[in-house]
């Protein structure tokens, strides 16, 4: 359906639009289960972002991680010489190095885990949630491996079952800069410039059921704020009790991006280019489920409510959704065309 577009109902000149792309969100069955029929049936919640502009300025290059790093580097190193594979179950070091890709001309794609296995309730304010970029890559092929159904062996439990994820959402999504209001007498308060995700929901269509949706916070439009976790934190000090990725499995940030943390065990997403390195770890703290009144911003998907009364269907959605087009022959796309659980 495309990055859609956002009106700005209000002037703000200390909103900075950084990305705009697709957000795609999935949930996986426990391990053994074909099924899911609630939140206690999940074993992970996956969020995927595809950056297709790269916001203010006309920059249309994203930095990534090195396409020899990280899962990317070794599922083209087993293409390539047809290396034994390693088990998924080891990890893979973070992403390092770097390229430039013009998202553009071709895809930039995301993995993200959530490690509470939903959202946070933008409605609420809660304590942040954890997760962690899986997968760095520009091929949809490899998004497709890591969502498809999948058999493996343990030494303990012998031949395992994964079942394919679940289709989630579709929408719209922008990575926004966020400066820090003006105190009494026009003076800033802390100057801390922050970073929001924000999105609308496309798909399912709000008019129907959203049961799986409700139950795991993935609400119409939300705003987070971002925050991305120093992969060489400073000794001492408190880290919120998350304790995050072993080590070598982290992100290893080039210097110029190493240096937005300024010492600091967390930094906001700026640039977005944080998240293009597998390991990179995140919080996402609830915000607003309003993004207009927060932020001025009103995001609009490709179809609007009154537009293409087709996409309500479920045909109509299969022909207009990048998601089902993408993904939909190894992912069930159920609960996103119904809003039911499987």
């Amino acid at each position: 359906m495309g990055q859609g577009k956002e009106v700005k109902t209000r002037p703000d000149p200390e909103v900075e639009i950084q990305e705009k792309g697709e957000i795609f969100f999935f949930y996986r069955p426990k391990v053994g289960k074909d099924e899911a029929h609630g939140p206690d049936d999940v074993q992970r919640m996956y969020i995927v972002l595809r950056p297709e502009s790269a916001g203010g300025g006309g920059r249309t290059v994203e930095e990534k991680q090195a396409p020899d790093s990280g899962k990317e580097g070794r599922k083209r190193r087993r293409q390539g010489d047809g290396a034994q594979e390693e088990s998924e179950e080891k990890g893979a070091d973070g992403g390092h190095g770097k390229e430039e890709v013009n998202i553009e001309d071709q895809p930039l794609l995301r993995l993200v885990v959530m490690g509470r296995k939903s959202l946070p309730d933008p409605a609420k304010h809660s304590r942040p949630y954890w997760g962690y970029v899986e997968l760095v890559t520009t091929k949809v092929d490899d998004i497709k491996d890591a969502l498809k159904e999948e058999e493996y062996s343990t030494a303990t439990r012998g031949k395992r079952h994964r079942a394919a994820a679940r289709a989630l959402g579709e929408g719209v999504y922008r990575i926004v800069k966020h400066e820090s209001e003006s105190g009494s007498g026009g003076r800033r308060r802390s100057p801390r410039p922050h970073t929001h995700l924000v999105y609308k929901l496309e798909l399912p269509s709000t008019r129907g059921a959203m049961e799986p949706q409700e139950a795991m916070n993935v609400e119409p439009e939300a705003s987070f704020l971002v925050q991305v976790k120093n992969p060489d934190p400073p000794s001492g000090g408190r880290d919120g009790g998350f304790r995050g990725l072993q080590s070598k499995r982290r992100a290893a940030f080039p210097a110029h991006l190493q240096d937005a943390f300024g010492g600091r065990r967390y930094a906001p997403a700026d640039p977005p280019d944080l998240l293009n390195y597998e390991g990179c770890e995140l919080l996402l703290i609830a915000a607003s489920d309003d993004v207009e009144d927060e932020l001025g911003l009103q995001l609009e998907g490709e179809v609007e409510d009154g537009e293409g009364e087709g996409v309500e269907t479920p045909q109509g959605a299969l022909g207009c959704s990048d998601l089902v087009k993408m993904f939909g022959e190894v992912a069930d796309v159920k609960p996103l065309l119904s809003g039911s659980w499987d």
